[in-house]
């Protein structure tokens, strides 16, 4: 089992990509660089890579909306190369908030998408003329609105590897049957690792009945807020995770349209994934934080006692997950991450 984290920032990225190198030092084997609509993942990116020596470098992610499958195939060989070896591409879907709020295009046959443009950048890694005549036309006809001029083109350089690591942020049945079929990785969110089974077994099981030999087994990143202690003091760390769950259950789309709701009633709390989203798409923020339940809490992340977390790690471990990824809830980051490296064999 990896472990990983996120970079956690508020306000300048800078400060935080800093301090990456000596999570590095304490033995972090991944970082991932969240977009969303802010900072773009992979100007971080390359400053983490820079920065750093040995780290993986993950994006977590980028759309395949806002950037065109030739795009992200010059981004994935560009991160590789300036990293020597070390990006990592998390891909998703988004959502239609940001895809058609920020980005201003229709949110259409998202699943399809995404496997295309994985297939398009696997392609063009190869260093093979980019084609494609699904949802994407390569070269461009004039039948689909071209001028007749384009030729199948394969990138102009040299990628430091001829594939990179692709990942897909999946939570619908679908998304996760195709990730386990064809992704090197799945980054599944709110992960509940007792109950992720009941959510996803079937589809992870169809997915990976039709695999490839070719590609390793799936990878899979999940995890918490991490905190070792004992007493009260170290569970109340707890609440801090109650804004991020209650913005993506209660706030996340609208009523009748959200993915993280729709994941908090498979993992069977509809009463109070409606009681969450009904309190805070009203304004009462506060009320929804207070009613996610505790146990969500303590499940998906890993804070107490060491025997405890020690016991979180495993059940992790039990559901699939290869990458741990937390978020340190210290005063030294670098020493939790040596601790956590030591308790999961790392």
């Amino acid at each position: 089992m990896k472990l990983s984290s996120a970079l956690m920032y508020a306000g300048n990225p800078r400060d935080a990509a800093d301090q990456v190198a000596s999570l590095e030092k304490a033995g972090l084997d991944t970082i991932w660089v969240a977009e969303a609509y802010g900072f773009d993942s992979p100007t971080l990116m390359g400053y983490l890579a820079a920065k750093t020596e040995t780290i993986e470098i993950g994006s977590a992610i980028l759309n395949v909306y806002s950037r065109t499958p030739g795009a992200l195939l010059q981004t994935a060989a560009g991160l590789d190369n300036v990293s020597g070896g070390r990006a990592i591409i998390g891909l998703g879907a988004s959502g239609p908030q940001v895809i058609e709020g920020f980005h201003g295009l229709p949110y259409a046959t998202p699943v399809a998408r995404t496997r295309e443009v994985i297939d398009i950048i696997r392609s063009g890694m190869r260093r093979e003329p980019l084609t494609s005549d699904g949802i994407f036309h390569l070269p461009l006809t004039k039948e689909h609105g071209g001028n007749g001029l384009g030729k199948a083109l394969k990138i102009l350089v040299h990628p430091q590897r001829s594939s990179v690591p692709l990942y897909v942020a999946a939570l619908g049945g679908k998304s996760v049957e195709g990730a386990a079929e064809y992704a090197d990785g799945w980054l599944p969110f709110l992960y509940h690792p007792e109950r992720a089974s009941q959510v996803w077994g079937d589809s992870l099981a169809l997915g990976a009945a039709r695999r490839p030999d070719a590609l390793a087994p799936l990878e899979v990143v999940a995890g918490g807020m991490c905190a070792i202690g004992e007493g009260p003091e170290t569970k109340s760390l707890l609440d801090f995770a109650r804004p991020l769950v209650a913005l993506y259950v209660g706030g996340m789309g609208a009523r009748g349209k959200n993915f993280y709701n729709d994941l908090f009633v498979s993992y069977g709390y509809e009463a109070e994934a409606k009681e969450i989203q009904d309190l805070y798409l009203d304004g009462k923020k506060r009320e929804a934080e207070a009613a996610i339940p505790l146990d969500f809490l303590e499940a998906m992340n890993l804070v107490g006692p060491e025997s405890y977390v020690k016991e979180r790690i495993e059940a992790f471990r039990e559901s699939g997950v290869t990458n741990l990824q937390i978020t340190p809830a210290a005063d030294d980051a670098p020493a939790l991450v040596a601790k956590m490296k030591e308790l999961i064999g790392g």
